[in-house]
């Protein structure tokens, strides 16, 4: 009898092809009211499931009893309860590395588009009110030469350094609980506490994990130690920030201006300050999505999500003493 899988994204038809010919397969595209009763009744079967977007905490697992594993078209994985993954030996597999060169590429769009008020002016454009050169009032900021500061040295921020030095001549400095000796050697970077880099930066950009040590991370007084003429930037996750200390900063003009790809609450609520806010551009969480890597990390979950029900050691395990408790005595099953 075929293991039986779950599928909560819409995926290509190639790819539930592939699945269909090793598991008996349930697709949904997404997960909503209309179908929720549906997609609990087919995870209780399941023995893997892939898919995004949809949060799964100890309660919703619970219901999951013949689960084996999870494999999520994100690299980020603060959608699920990790701790009771772990304490019931069900491995989840998740995305890093495909999406990494995209991601920098959303967020460096997001420094020059704050730097140079690229939305503001073009709904300025397109409202007829280019009536003739402007002045100094819709002025930008430069971003060469600049010194660009990171929350966070992991893939992305060396992606994003890259760009920064190599292309723009910036300054690069970072925080981080641990060195980054290749970025160091190759862009000049220099590690600092954060409290240096929120002062010396021009541009802030948070490219954290969500954890309960990141959480609200930057806050009131982070903002305060920033530059007035600095901009903030968000490519990571909606909650290392508080949001209500940001929207503050922005009305008071404690710093310049910001650039956000994810909120607290995604949708961003239509009511939320930060819509009428023109030294703001907000992004709807679009870091990795284009047609080229969406499809390479779904490609990637699902091959993790075959090798794991396939009792063969996926490429991108979250936690991997999960998979190594799991087959002890196979030697992890390499």
């Amino acid at each position: 009898m075929k293991k039986k899988v779950v599928v909560y994204k819409k995926l290509a038809p190639s790819l539930i092809a592939e699945l269909e010919s090793r598991f008996d397969v349930t697709a949904f595209d997404g997960v909503n009211d209309g179908n929720r009763a549906a997609f609990m009744a087919a995870l209780a079967e399941a023995e893997g499931m892939v898919g995004a977007s949809v949060k799964f905490d100890a309660a919703m697992l619970a219901k999951a009893g013949k689960l084996r594993i999870a494999s999520t078209i994100s690299v980020g994985f603060d959608t699920f309860d990790t701790a009771f993954l772990r304490q019931r030996g069900i491995v989840l597999t998740h995305t890093p590395g495909v999406l990494t060169e995209t991601v920098a590429d959303t967020v460096f769009a997001l420094i020059l588009a704050t730097a140079r008020r690229v939305v503001e002016l073009a709904e300025f454009v397109k409202a007829g009110r280019w009536e003739r050169s402007i002045g100094p009032d819709l002025f930008g900021t430069d971003v060469h030469d600049k010194t660009i500061g990171f929350l966070g040295m992991g893939r992305i921020g060396a992606a994003v350094a890259r760009r920064a030095r190599l292309g723009f001549g910036m300054k690069v400095i970072y925080h981080d609980l641990h060195a980054a000796p290749s970025v160091e050697a190759d862009f000049a970077a220099v590690r600092l506490p954060i409290e240096r880099v929120l002062a010396e930066a021009d541009f802030v950009c948070a490219l954290l994990p969500l954890l309960p040590s990141t959480e609200k991370l930057v806050d009131a007084a982070a903002f305060a130690r920033m530059k007035r003429s600095a901009f903030f930037i968000n490519g990571s996750r909606g909650r290392v920030v508080d949001e209500a200390a940001l929207i503050e900063a922005l009305r008071a003009g404690t710093i310049a201006g910001a650039g956000l790809d994810v909120f607290e609450k995604e949708p961003l609520p239509a009511a939320s300050p930060l819509l009428s806010m023109p030294n703001v551009v907000a992004l709807p969480h679009i870091g990795s999505a284009t047609h080229e890597t969406r499809a390479a990390m779904a490609e990637t979950a699902v091959a993790d999500l075959i090798a794991g029900l396939e009792e063969r050691k996926p490429a991108h395990l979250v936690d991997e003493s999960v998979w190594q408790a799991r087959y002890a005595d196979a030697g992890g099953m390499a």
